[in-house]
């Protein structure tokens, strides 16, 4: 069996796109995937199960929720050694986990689609800074992400995306983990 972390973009966001965490719970359980266990109300379940591709997983997971909740949510997904993996590439160390965010990406960044946003001037997003790793940008908001420029700059890039601060990315491996 593989443990995996599922990622739900834009649920439950200022009372729009409801998803309550039961439904979801019992989404995933009525699915065939086991200890299936929710944290926190933006949208990250941890499970496990016997799916052979995180795509094909992604994929099926989209379209349930999709079915029964009639809006699209993107959902990415990680699997327990995928998320360690996170967790060691940090480019910050020592940065508290309301200062340090991690943007998961659906796919591989295309080269150049960073081009597209003002090539991250450093001196506008300043001090804010970011470190792309793989399917992750690492986004240092030292002011927090609510007053944040960078993560908005991020989201005109034309692929599925969602953050999720430090804190719910260590307790979310610590979940996986347990």
């Amino acid at each position: 069996m593989t443990v995996s972390i599922a990622l739900l973009r834009g649920i439950n966001v200022g009372g729009h796109r409801k998803v309550p965490m039961a439904t979801l719970r019992d989404l995933f359980v009525d699915a065939g995937y086991d200890q299936v266990t929710t944290y926190i109300q933006s949208g990250n379940v941890v499970f496990s199960h016997r799916s052979p591709s995180s795509d094909r997983l992604r994929a099926d997971l989209e379209t349930r929720i999709g079915d029964a909740m009639g809006f699209e949510v993107p959902v990415m997904v990680r699997t327990k050694a995928e998320m360690a993996d996170v967790v060691v590439r940090n480019p910050y160390p020592g940065v508290e986990g309301t200062e340090l965010h991690v943007l998961f990406l659906a796919d591989d960044l295309p080269a150049g689609a960073l081009d597209a946003i003002d090539s991250i001037d450093v001196e506008r997003f300043a001090p804010e800074t970011l470190v792309v790793s793989g399917r992750e940008i690492y986004l240092h908001l030292p002011d927090g992400m609510g007053r944040a420029k960078l993560p908005a700059a991020l989201g005109r890039l034309d692929m599925a995306t969602t953050a999720r601060n430090w804190r719910t990315v260590e307790k979310l491996l610590e979940l996986a983990s347990s």
